[in-house]
Formats: C-alpha cells, sequence, structure tokens
C-alpha cells in the first residue's frame, strides 16, 4: 500500500505562519491588549516623571499622577479627558487666585466661599456626562488645592497656581503624546463596532418581539439596555470627537444615527404594547389578520437589510394590508380602532427603520449623506440629585475644614483635600460607594507595598534607569488591574497612592515617621469620604430610582406645555438619558421596583410622543373645532401628569373620548394629506387612551377601570 504523500514544506511552513499569526491576533485582542496599555501607562508616566525633573518643577508626583487619571483605553478618550483637565485646571487655579484676592488671611470666610464653589462645581459635574462633568470636578477641587496652602501665605498662591498648571500640563502632554502615537486604540472604530453591534442587537430584538418569543419583562429590559446603549454612543461619540481621523459631518450623522434609533424604538415599544394587549385579550379577529403582517416584517429585519428590500417589503406589506382591511368586513368599532392602529404603527415603524437602516449604512460604507443638523444628545439629571450632589461636597468640605482646625495636626490638610476630591468626584458616580471602597482598598493595598518599595528598594536607586526599576512593579501592578472593570477602581486606588508616596522629589527625604503621617492622612481621607455618601443625603445619588421617576413625570408634563421645535429630540434624549442613570445605578439585576419605574418611563415616552403629535397638529389646523377638541385634550393630559389622581385621569380620558367624534367628522372634507394627519392624531388618541386605562389599574379601588369599552378614536 503506498502511503500518502505528505504536505510540501512550503504548505507546512505557510499553515504554521497562518497559525502563529492566528495566534497572535487572539493574544493582541485580549492580553495582549492590557499588556499593552500597561506599558504605554508605565511610558507617559516615568517619562513625565523624567521630565518634571530636568524642568525642576517642585511637585514632580503631580505630572506623574496626571498620567494615571488620564490612562484611558483608546486615544480619544484620552485627549478627550485631557481636554478638560486641563480646562478644569485653568479654571478652578483662576477661581483660587480670585478668593485669595479678595478674601486674604480670613481662613473662616474663605473656607465657606471654597464650600460654596465646590458646590456648584459639583452640582454642575452632576448635570452633565462624560469628561465636561469631571472639568466641573476639577475645577472645584483644584481651587481648594491653591487656595488651602496659602492660607497663612497669600504671596505665594499665584507661584502655587502657575506650578499647579506647569505639572498637569506636562502630564498631559505627555499621556496625549504616548497613547496617540505608540499603537493608538482609535476611539472612531470602537464607535464604529458599537454601531454595528447596537444595529445587529436591535434588528435580531424586533424579530424575537414580532414573533412572540420574548415576555413583556423581558422586552422591557431590553428598552433599559438600548437607553444604556445610546448614551455609550454618545460617549465614544464625544471622544472620537477629539481624534484627527473624526469630521464634523460624521459627528452629525451619529447623532442622527442616534436619533433614528430612539424614534424606531418608541414607535416599535408602543407597537409591542398593542400586540402583548392583542395576544392576552379577547380572542378577536385582529390579531390573526395583523400577525402575518408582522411575519412579513421580521423576515426583512436581517443584517443584510438595506433601504432596497426594505422598500420592495413595503410594497409587499401595502398589499397585505388592502386584503387584511378588506377580509377584516363589517366589525364593531373598537375592533376596527385596534386594527387601524396596528396598522399605523406597522406602516410607522417601517418608515422609522427605513431611515435607521439607511443611516447605519451610511455610517459603515463612510458615505456621505446630506443630514439635518440634529439636536445633540442632551442629559438630564433630576433637580434634587444636582442639589444633594452640591450640598454633600460643601458640606464634607466645611466639616473637614472644622476638624482640621480642631486637631492642630498638620497632615490634616491632606485629609481635607482627600475627603473634597473624593465627595466631589464619586457624586457623578451612580454607585459612589462602591466607588470610593474601590479606591479605598486600593489605598490599604498599596500602603504596606508603598513602604516596601519606598524604604526598603527606592532608597537603594543611585541613578534614573534603577529608580525606574525599584518602582515599577507597584504602579504596574495598578495599571494592570484598571483594566479589569471588575477590579479597575482598585488599581486606580493603587496608582494615585503610589504616585503620591512612592515617587521621588528633586530633593529625597526618607522620614518614616512623615511617610506614616501622610498615608494616614489619604487613607483617612477617603475613608471619611465614603462614610460621608453613606450617611450624607444618602438617596440623592445618580439613578436613584425615585428621583428618576419624578423626573420621567416632569419629562411628559413639558410635551404638554414646552415650545414645540426640536421638542421630540430634547424629550427623547432627556427620557433615554434617565433611563440610563437608572440602569446604571440598577446594575445588571434591576430590582422590581426598578423595573416599575422602568415600565413607567417607557409608557410616559409613548404618551409624550403622541401629545407632541397632536400638539403639532393643533399648530398648524386651520379648524377651530379640531383645535379646541386637541387642546382641551392636551390641557386635561397635563392635569393628569402634573397631579396623577383617578380623578384627573378619568377627566383626561373622557377629554380623549370627547376628541375622536370630532376628528373622524372632518375625515371626508379632508384632502389626502390633512386625511393622513387627521388619522395619525386618531391613533395618538387610541394610544394616549389606553396608556391611561393601564394607569387607572394602577390607582387603588380603580381597577374596575380596565373594563371601561375602549373607542377613543
Amino acid at each position: 500500500m503506498t502511503p500518502a504523500p505528505s504536505a510540501p514544506p512550503s504548505s507546512q511552513a505557510t499553515r504554521a505562519l497562518q497559525w502563529v499569526g492566528a495566534q497572535a491576533r487572539d493574544w493582541r485582542g485580549s492580553e495582549g491588549e492590557r499588556l499593552i496599555f500597561v506599558a504605554k501607562t508605565m511610558l507617559a508616566a516615568f517619562g513625565a516623571l523624567w521630565l518634571a525633573f530636568r524642568l525642576g518643577l517642585d511637585s514632580p508626583n503631580t505630572a506623574m499622577t496626571t498620567t494615571f487619571i488620564l490612562a484611558l483605553p483608546s486615544s480619544g478618550m484620552v485627549l478627550e479627558k485631557s481636554f478638560y483637565r486641563l480646562l478644569g485646571t485653568l479654571v478652578g487655579c483662576a477661581g483660587a487666585l480670585l478668593m485669595i484676592a479678595l478674601i486674604p488671611q480670613q481662613p473662616v470666610l474663605l473656607f465657606l466661599v471654597l464650600a460654596a464653589w465646590v458646590g456648584l462645581c459639583t452640582g454642575g459635574a452632576a448635570m452633565y456626562r462624560n469628561q465636561q462633568s469631571y472639568s466641573f470636578v476639577l475645577a472645584g477641587y483644584t481651587a481648594c488645592m491653591i487656595a488651602i496652602p496659602a492660607i497663612d501665605n497669600p504671596a505665594a498662591v499665584f507661584t502655587l497656581a502657575v506650578t499647579r498648571v506647569s505639572e498637569v500640563g506636562l502630564g498631559i502632554i505627555c499621556a496625549a503624546v504616548v497613547h496617540d502615537t505608540l499603537l493608538p486604540r482609535h476611539q472612531s472604530k470602537q464607535v464604529m463596532r458599537t454601531v454595528q453591534a447596537r444595529y445587529s442587537r436591535f434588528l435580531g430584538f424586533c424579530q424575537e418581539v414580532l414573533q412572540g418569543r420574548l415576555t413583556p419583562a423581558e422586552t422591557e429590559l431590553t428598552h433599559l439596555r438600548f437607553a444604556a446603549d445610546i448614551a455609550a454612543l454618545e460617549s465614544g461619540r464625544a471622544a472620537a470627537f477629539f481624534e484627527a481621523a473624526h469630521a464634523r459631518s460624521h459627528t452629525r450623522q451619529l447623532h442622527a444615527f442616534n436619533g433614528a434609533f430612539m424614534a424606531a424604538l418608541t414607535t416599535f415599544y408602543t407597537l409591542h404594547r398593542l400586540l402583548h394587549r392583542l395576544r392576552t385579550g379577547p380572542a378577536g379577529p385582529v390579531l390573526a389578520l395583523v400577525e402575518p403582517l408582522h411575519a412579513t416584517l421580521a423576515g426583512a429585519l436581517r443584517d443584510d437589510a438595506s433601504v432596497a428590500s426594505l422598500d420592495q417589503v413595503g410594497a409587499r406589506l401595502e398589499q397585505q394590508i388592502v386584503n387584511a382591511r378588506a377580509a377584516l368586513g363589517q366589525v364593531e368599532r373598537a375592533c376596527r380602532i385596534d386594527f387601524d392602529t396596528a396598522v399605523e404603527l406597522l406602516e410607522r415603524f417601517a418608515r422609522d427603520m427605513r431611515a435607521f437602516v439607511a443611516l447605519y449604512h451610511g455610517l459603515t460604507q463612510a458615505k456621505r449623506q446630506q443630514v439635518s443638523e440634529p439636536i445633540a444628545y442632551s442629559p438630564k439629571t433630576p433637580p434634587a440629585i444636582v442639589v444633594g450632589s452640591g450640598v454633600r461636597a460643601a458640606s464634607a468640605l466645611l466639616a473637614a475644614a472644622a476638624a482640621w482646625y480642631w486637631l492642630a495636626w498638620p497632615y490634616a490638610a491632606n485629609a481635607m483635600l482627600m475627603i473634597t476630591v473624593f465627595s466631589a468626584l464619586a457624586s457623578s458616580s451612580p454607585r459612589p460607594t462602591m466607588m470610593v471602597k474601590q479606591v479605598l482598598i486600593g489605598f490599604l493595598v498599596c500602603w504596606p507595598l508603598a513602604f516596601f518599595t519606598e524604604f526598603f528598594v527606592v532608597i537603594h536607586a543611585n541613578d534614573y534607569p534603577m529608580l525606574v526599576l525599584a518602582a515599577l512593579p507597584v504602579f504596574v501592578l495598578g495599571a494592570y488591574l484598571t483594566t479589569d472593570p471588575k477590579r479597575a477602581g482598585i488599581g486606580v486606588g493603587i496608582s494615585l497612592f503610589a504616585a503620591q508616596v512612592v515617587a521621588p522629589l528633586n530633593l529625597m527625604h526618607y522620614d518614616v515617621n512623615g511617610f506614616f503621617n501622610t498615608t494616614l492622612t489619604l487613607v483617612l481621607g477617603v475613608a471619611v469620604a465614603y462614610a460621608i455618601f453613606a450617611v450624607v443625603l444618602p438617596e440623592h445619588t445618580m439613578g436613584q430610582k425615585d428621583h428618576i421617576a419624578e423626573a420621567l413625570w416632569r419629562e411628559a408634563l413639558a410635551t404638554c406645555k414646552a415650545p414645540l421645535p426640536q421638542l421630540k429630540q430634547r424629550f427623547d434624549n432627556r427620557v433615554r438619558d434617565l433611563l440610563n442613570q437608572l440602569n446604571a445605578a440598577a446594575g445588571p439585576t434591576p430590582g422590581k421596583a426598578a423595573r416599575a419605574v422602568v415600565r413607567q418611563g417607557l409608557t410616559l415616552l409613548e404618551l409624550g410622543h403622541s401629545v407632541i403629535e397632536m400638539r403639532q397638529l393643533v399648530a398648524t389646523s386651520q379648524l377651530l373645532a379640531v383645535r379646541n377638541a386637541l387642546e382641551l385634550a392636551v390641557d386635561m393630559l397635563a392635569r393628569y401628569l402634573r397631579a396623577p389622581t383617578p380623578a384627573s385621569c378619568a377627566a383626561a380620558q373622557f377629554a380623549l373620548l370627547q376628541a375622536g367624534p370630532t376628528l373622524r367628522a372632518e375625515l371626508p372634507d379632508a384632502g389626502p394629506e390633512r386625511e393622513q394627519r387627521l388619522r395619525t392624531a386618531l391613533i395618538d388618541l387610541h394610544s394616549i387612551y389606553t396608556s391611561l386605562r393601564d394607569q387607572m389599574a394602577q390607582f387603588p379601588g380603580e381597577a374596575h377601570a380596565t373594563n371601561r369599552p375602549h373607542h377613543a378614536a
């Protein structure tokens, strides 16, 4: 038997090279990515430290600390945070100079003004997202870092401010150069991966809902995750804006993509709610007629969907709708209204998906699209949380200042600064106690490591290369842990603690007593900040469900009264941002109370969209009867949203019922465009009415409200 010929050596070598390449790519995308990040962080940190030594700066460790603070996964994120860190530092230094100039050598008054400044800056940070929030926080505590050391020597304040800006600026330059030039990980590419992942996930979600494979609870939680996706895309876009390859037109397209996604998501939720009601309600002809329409659309929502394919599906749907309408025949008004509503929502969703798919393909294929200037994603933080964050930070500073005065402990100033810094920083976090706790653990872990490194290793280094080798292990540990999302706070704590006590100064002074005094105040300051969040206004934190619920009602009320231009986009943005805050605070498994707020928020989102569309019809209507009927309905809805009681809910339902016949009476004489707008308004009336019926069931003693006949349109 002749043995099979062996593969030629060249093909074996090719396969071996391919295997090595595949393994290298896998390593580069997982553990290799983390190690490269650590290497770049170390290069930026020790490069900044060396330059600070060469320039003779007073606190070289400040430059080094800055590089750790700016160590982020992508070059765009590094550049964005660098810009806002520099801006916050400049504003904070200017504020400190002004305070010392106006109230020199008046400690009590100075601390009161500093507390007000920190409170305002922290409150401002709570109102914004991403690195804009960080800029506010930094402006607050930078003023403390400059003003407090200058209490006894006001003449030195300008030198302190200039030195601070120089040291921070040096750290910014080193971090930006290293992360943007050495094996950069561009944020713009990450944004496009996010866009593609969201597109596929949304199409799959729509298919599952249309085919009835998801429960209402699963659907609501998916909507909550999508709210987080919307905020994440905006955050990534904001970071990519600082990269050289990012274009202004791309920003507009991303805004438009987010807007189209929110519009499609809201319409789809309304459609899903109607489907759920039809599937769980009494058996009727409507569900059997509309389910084939949903199956047709679901079959078209694949990853390879295009505008052309959706147009073809739209033409097929039109014919199916004509046939279904003929098969419906003469039925009672309630069934016909349900059918018309289902068809209108399906057609609206198909139009929204067409726009969404067109924008997606324009982004992925790098095609320039003519899109109108959309309103930017605007965050919305409940006012109570904004005020609570400012009050907490200001109170923490005043309490720490009083303790410093009472203890007369020189090192207590470090603790006061740590309390102020972390009280302000954590105020913008949805889980502030967890954030501060992780940093505190990092400080405690690094404490003995820093002592050993400082007094047993660094002390023996006689030149800069040996100094780097001596200090490197503890810094590598901190940087490596920051790449693990579950332990990132611990890594940050290790890096910051080590940068403060291990990084040498121009003139080294090894003092064990001073080391323990300094490190004790650092740990004590973070521990007190943790206690402050547990004691002072613990319910006034980002994403707290009760404040989110109240804010959602206020946003829905605004749709009844606020100016119409761009109202829908602002309303969408703010509601999604509130749901994103709730998602961040609730974690991966939201509790029953959080899920109830999600359900309420989605219902109010649906109601708000319908109100805005009715108000748009009122603004263009020339018919007095239609205007009066719709204005009365909107006014009654506003009363209900202002004070949701059974009586106000019933009054709003009655106004909706009265508006329906008035609009139907105008249909025979209306032109094609006018007729379409009137029919859309009738669908909106029906949608709002059914939402209010669901609300009535939640009032004690009003469960019978769900048994009322529904013929709003």
